[in-house]
């Protein structure tokens, strides 16, 4: 009989839920977590590699090892610089339980993602001299976005146009319908086709 009742008292004296936040306000640390964590790990991990790619595209050994081992290299290479500065901010920030646009965070994470990237590239002196390079870079960086974003946040793809002289094309209602009607008698005829062939 005493088991039971402190289960009801357990349950009763469980706190309920947060009532949802108000419309316009900006959802808390934990609400947001995969979000945070798709925009501020992977697009830049990402983002990261395919600036490595390209750094791959100009480098001098394209000629020797070949574009494309070279490339790969290159993207690999900074996915993985990235993909640590970046979590090892994202890190710091939910351990300080700070905001994402504090600085500290940063610097705090390239710190230590060029100690850890230093020390395996080059002992000790490495991870000092990697340590100083990346917080300054990271923080730099993360500088530059949190003072371009205002500018970048207001381009809106749909006012791009392409000029009349492209061979690219956007289909108005009238002729997507007429394209998917093509494909359609296409994709009939070639079954049907497919169909004779089958039967001896």
């Amino acid at each position: 009989m005493m088991a039971s009742e402190g289960r009801a008292t357990a349950s009763a004296a469980t706190p309920l839920p947060p009532p949802p936040p108000a419309s316009g306000t900006r959802p808390s640390a934990s609400e947001g977590d995969d979000v945070s964590w798709r925009e501020r790990i992977l697009v830049p991990t990402i983002l990261g590699g395919l600036v490595g790619a390209s750094g791959g595209l100009l480098s001098k050994h394209r000629k020797v090892r070949g574009v494309a081992n070279v490339c790969a290299t290159y993207a690999v290479n900074t996915a993985i610089v990235a993909g640590c500065y970046c979590g090892a901010r994202e890190f710091v920030r939910n351990t300080r339980a700070s905001e994402p646009d504090d600085l500290a965070n940063s610097a705090i994470g390239g710190f230590a993602t060029g100690a850890l990237l230093g020390r395996l590239q080059g002992g000790q002196r490495g991870a000092l001299r990697y340590s100083v390079i990346f917080a300054v870079s990271g923080t730099a960086l993360d500088f530059a976005a949190l003072q371009l974003y205002p500018f970048v946040k207001d381009i809106s793809i749909s006012s791009w146009r392409l000029p009349e002289w492209s061979p690219i094309k956007v289909l108005d209602e009238e002729a997507l319908a007429a394209k998917r009607a093509r494909e359609q008698k296409l994709y009939a005829q070639r079954t049907l086709g497919e169909l004779n062939k089958e039967e001896p």
